[in-house]
């Protein structure tokens, strides 16, 4: 891979988002012609529920939305993640982000997979990715992550990537119009270094081809 145009304590544009590729994943910047697979997926209580963002119902006015905003140049690099497999090539499976919140020291990781898709280790092999292209990419010291505490499987992810535990707060949900009780995580460089063997997979790269 080769480094961000932007240093990392620079806005993340759309342009400087490159396109990662894993053993079964392809990660790249969500574009308009995704706008109809988006909000198909992500009009599902069951997932808004578990994020911070997300409202619910999701439309596809909602899906648009996003996706100019993250063209405009938020202070953020989000990744719509699709599948390679043969069969499912090009199905878009969810979003994974990195992303520095108000009042917040550290960037965040954040992901959520369509329901659908569920239980078959697609969230963990893209927040790996997206920590591997963090870390190897840019001199970012340390990750953020948090699973509300009734989120079982999300705190699971953080845990397979490396996360540490660091203690109980609390996060807004748009979607419940509520503060609600979440586990905090952080994982620093130093650990990452020390486990970058995630299994036998190699550092995720990029690609020219567009999805």
């Amino acid at each position: 891979m080769t480094i961000l145009e932007s240093p990392p304590t620079a806005p993340y544009a759309e342009s400087s988002i490159p396109v990662l590729e894993t053993e079964r994943l392809v990660l790249r910047a969500p574009r308009i012609e995704d706008v109809p697979a988006i909000a198909e997926l992500a009009d599902n209580a069951a997932i808004a529920e578990m994020t911070v963002s997300l409202p619910h119902p999701y439309r596809a006015d909602d899906a648009r939305a996003f996706v100019e905003t993250l063209a405009l140049g938020a202070n953020a690099a989000t990744f719509a993640i699709f599948l390679k497999r043969p069969r499912a090539a090009g199905l878009f499976a969810g979003m994974a982000s990195i992303a520095t919140r108000p009042g917040e020291a550290l960037p965040e990781l954040g992901y959520w997979i369509g329901e659908p898709l569920w239980s078959r280790g697609i969230a963990t092999e893209a927040a790996r990715a997206v920590i591997d292209y963090v870390f190897s990419e840019t001199d970012m010291p340390s990750l953020a992550g948090a699973a509300r505490v009734v989120n079982p499987a999300s705190r699971r992810v953080l845990e397979k990537c490396g996360f540490q535990w660091t203690g109980v707060g609390l996060t807004r949900v748009r979607a419940l119009g509520a503060s609600v009780p979440v586990d905090r995580f952080q994982l620093d460089r130093r650990t990452w270094v020390s486990i970058r063997a995630w299994g036998s997979t190699a550092l995720p790269h990029r690609r020219a081809a567009a999805v």
